[in-house]
């Protein structure tokens, strides 16, 4: 394999900057389609959170409410 790749002809660098070019434009694409999914899951795991935290507060004035009705009963 090692043999294959030295006996290789080098590319002249007239011809080499079409695909220099080319693979470049390929990793910037790849670079932008990772960072657009990395942010759609962030959008996400906020939108998760956000409704957890809301669920976890409504449980807390529930429960506060409920702990306030009992003092009065209790009176």
């Amino acid at each position: 394999m090692i043999g294959l790749l030295a006996s290789a002809p080098a590319l002249p660098l007239d011809e080499a900057g079409k695909y220099v070019a080319g693979a470049y434009i390929v990793f910037v694409l790849l670079l932008v389609i990772y960072v657009g999914i990395m942010a759609t899951k962030l959008q996400r795991m906020e939108r998760d959170l956000r409704e957890l935290a809301g669920f976890a507060e409504s449980r807390a004035n529930g429960e506060e409410a409920a702990l306030e009705r009992e003092e009065v009963s209790a009176r």
